[in-house]
């Protein structure tokens, strides 16, 4: 028995609190709207480079000649 509780103990230790079950204090509302929020950046900030990709003019910038 001590040697299964010593053995959690040490693999909490390891885990040092990650995780993503974790809790974070928020409820599920307030957790919903970090994460939309989150995710808004992310597309916007996936649709900017998308956008200065392609304003590039041809072949890519800084990627060598264009291939034929």
């Amino acid at each position: 028995m001590f040697e299964r509780e010593r053995d959690r103990e040490r693999a909490a230790a390891r885990a040092g609190g990650k995780g993503k079950n974790g809790d974070d204090g928020l409820t599920p509302e307030q957790r919903r709207e970090r994460d939309g929020k989150a995710l808004q950046e992310k597309q916007a900030k996936k649709a900017a480079q998308a956008a200065g990709a392609s304003s590039g003019g041809g072949a890519a910038a800084g990627k060598g000649p264009a291939k034929k």
